[in-house]
């Protein structure tokens, strides 16, 4: 059992055919959150100038890149790298858990059998990801979400960043925070933040508040008008559906 008190280690594995490497800021950023970045490896065929990228930034976030040839067409011999490696690093028992950074389905039964070690497995990837990948991960985030914002070019100021488009609309999100308070609340439907927002990953391991458009779980609630939030003098958050949206007809409030 790891030791609670230790930041944990992860592994840090990148598909470079398929992750571009202008999340790669991002990526060490969000993985921070999570642990230490001890291992850094990516795989992929760097004699070609698709990857060329990626060459740019190995050495700026200390990544060692795993060559690749790719001698027959049609096969991902950096695939096969990258798990066997994987398994490599499994067996060690030096890991706390494994980041796959790939928008690729094939690494679907990879993380499920990191999985059944009792490891966790931290997968970013594009949204266009198929699902059974996404739900093979503990908590799976999309790349888009990543992205430097934009930049616009400003004579008189300082450059103003854009604020990335939302991958999806706010009110998306209803029907996932409804059933997760339908599962929590008690008697009077008050449900802690923190609490909910454990529930929805693991109802979802792709939920993450900055698809909708924000940065925190609170603004998404509140600017999606569909629930109430208490704020306590002590910092926390309590969230209820609205009356109207949970009563029954007949039951509201006032009739």
């Amino acid at each position: 059992m790891p030791d609670p008190a230790r930041t944990p280690r992860l592994a840090v594995l990148i598909d470079a055919d398929n992750a571009s490497a202008q999340i790669a800021m991002g990526l060490f950023e969000e993985i921070a959150k999570i642990g230490e970045a001890s291992v850094r490896r990516i795989y992929g065929d760097f004699s070609s100038t698709r990857l060329r990228g990626w060459t740019d930034v190995l050495a700026k976030h200390a990544i060692m890149p795993h060559q690749t040839f790719a001698y027959t067409t049609g096969k991902n011999a950096s695939d096969i790298a990258l798990v066997i490696d994987a398994m490599d690093l499994l067996h060690s028992g030096r890991f706390d858990g494994f980041c796959l950074v790939s928008s690729d389905s094939d690494f679907t039964r990879l993380a499920a059998r990191i999985r059944e070690d009792g490891i966790d497995v931290y997968g970013f990837g594009e949204q266009k990801t198929p699902e059974s990948f996404r739900q093979a991960c503990r908590r799976f985030v999309y790349t888009e979400n990543l992205l430097p914002a934009a930049v616009e070019p400003d004579q008189s100021a300082a450059p103003k960043a854009k604020p990335k488009k939302a991958l999806k609309a706010s009110s998306d999100a209803v029907s996932l925070l409804q059933k997760a308070i339908d599962q929590l609340d008690d008697d009077d439907g008050w449900v802690h933040l923190s609490t909910v927002r454990n529930r929805l990953v693991d109802m979802a391991p792709d939920f993450d508040p900055r698809t909708y458009g924000h940065a925190k779980l609170s603004t998404l609630v509140e600017k999606s008008g569909a629930f109430e939030l208490r704020r306590e003098d002590k910092g926390g958050v309590y969230i209820r559906s609205r009356p109207e949206q949970s009563e029954p007809k007949g039951k509201q409030r006032g009739k």
